[in-house]
C-alpha cells in the first residue's frame, strides 16, 4: 500500500479487493463500487491516523473483522429511509461504511473532539458521501428542536448509565438507541437499572455475533420507549423528515439556536467565503 509508484485510484482499487474477499469471507457480499469506495475510505483514514488517533485497525484484516463487521450489524437493524446519527464517531466507524453499505438510510456523524469532526468532515468530503458532521455533542443538537432521528447509534463510546442520562430529556427528537456492546453489557445494563436509567424503557438484545479470531462476542441492543416496541424486534418509527441538509456540512449547535430569517444571516455572516460544497473542510472554532 506504500508503494509510491502507486497512485491513489490504483491503491483505493487494489485494497477494496482486499476488502471484498475478506468481507466474503464472513459473509458479507459487498459490490465492487462498494468495496472501492471503503478501500478509499481505508486509505484517506489510514493518512488522517498519522496525524491524529481516530482507528487502531490499520489493516484491511482488522478493518472488516472489526469495523465492517460491526458496521454490517447495524445495517442489517435500520429499516428502510431512516435518519440515523453515529455518536461520538471518532474516525467515522459505523457511519461512514454504513453509508455505503446502506444508501437508502441518511446518515450523520456526530463527534465533541474538532480535530476528529475535522478529520471526518474531510473524508467524507473527498469520498463525496452526502453525511453531515455535526460537531458537539449529541444532546446540544437533540435539545436544538430542529434535529430529530429515528435512531442514535453508539459504538464504544460510553456505559449505558452514561448515555441514557445523556438522552433522558430528549426522547421526542428519536425513536431508539442502537448499542454495540460486548459482554459486559449485563453488568451495564444492572447498573442502569439500578439508577432508573430504564425506567419506561425496553431494553433488548437484536443481534449477536462472535468476533473473529477470539472467544469474545458481540451485542447490539436497542433501547426504546415501552409503548414504542411492545412485541418482538421490530420498533415502531415515527415519521420524521429529512433535515435540509444534503452535502457534507460541517455543523456546529449554535447555529441551532437562531430561527427564521436571524438564523440564516448568523449563518451566512459565519460562512461568508467559504463553499459548503468545497472539498477543503471548515476549520473549528476556536
Amino acid at each position: 500500500m506504500n508503494d509510491p509508484s502507486m497512485n491513489d485510484s490504483s491503491a483505493d482499487s487494489l485494497i477494496g479487493d482486499e476488502i471484498g474477499i475478506a468481507a466474503r469471507g464472513l459473509g458479507i457480499d459487498l459490490t465492487q463500487p462498494q468495496a472501492r469506495v471503503l478501500g478509499e475510505y481505508c486509505r484517506l483514514l489510514w493518512s488522517w491516523n498519522e496525524k491524529l488517533n481516530l482507528t487502531r485497525h490499520t489493516d484491511v484484516a482488522k478493518f472488516v473483522r472489526r469495523d465492517i463487521l460491526d458496521t454490517w450489524a447495524f445495517a442489517r437493524a435500520i429499516q428502510a429511509d431512516e435518519i440515523v446519527v453515529d455518536v461520538g464517531t471518532g474516525g467515522g466507524v459505523p457511519g461512514i461504511p454504513l453509508a455505503v453499505l446502506r444508501p437508502d438510510v441518511r446518515v450523520h456523524l456526530c463527534e465533541t473532539v474538532a480535530k476528529k469532526a475535522r478529520a471526518v468532515h474531510d473524508i467524507v468530503t473527498q469520498l463525496g458521501l452526502p453525511i453531515p458532521v455535526l460537531h458537539g455533542r449529541i444532546e446540544e443538537f437533540l435539545s436544538a428542536g430542529r434535529w430529530e432521528f429515528h435512531s442514535l447509534l453508539f459504538r464504544a463510546v460510553a456505559p449505558l448509565s452514561k448515555i441514557l442520562r445523556w438522552v433522558d430529556p430528549h426522547w421526542e427528537q428519536f425513536d431508539r438507541l442502537l448499542i454495540l456492546k460486548g459482554p459486559h453489557w449485563v453488568e451495564e445494563r444492572a447498573e442502569a437499572r439500578h439508577f432508573g436509567h430504564l425506567q419506561g424503557l425496553a431494553l433488548r438484545v437484536i443481534d449477536r455475533y462472535a468476533m473473529p479470531d477470539t472467544a469474545a462476542e458481540s451485542y447490539l441492543l436497542q433501547i426504546t420507549r415501552k409503548e414504542t416496541c411492545k412485541e418482538g424486534k421490530i420498533c415502531r418509527l415515527s415519521r420524521r423528515e429529512r433535515p435540509k441538509v444534503e452535502i457534507a456540512s460541517w455543523i456546529e449547535p449554535l447555529r441551532q439556536a437562531a430561527s427564521g430569517e436571524a438564523q440564516g444571516d448568523s449563518a451566512r455572516e459565519r460562512g461568508r467565503g467559504r463553499s459548503t460544497g468545497s472539498r477543503r473542510p471548515l476549520p473549528p472554532r476556536r
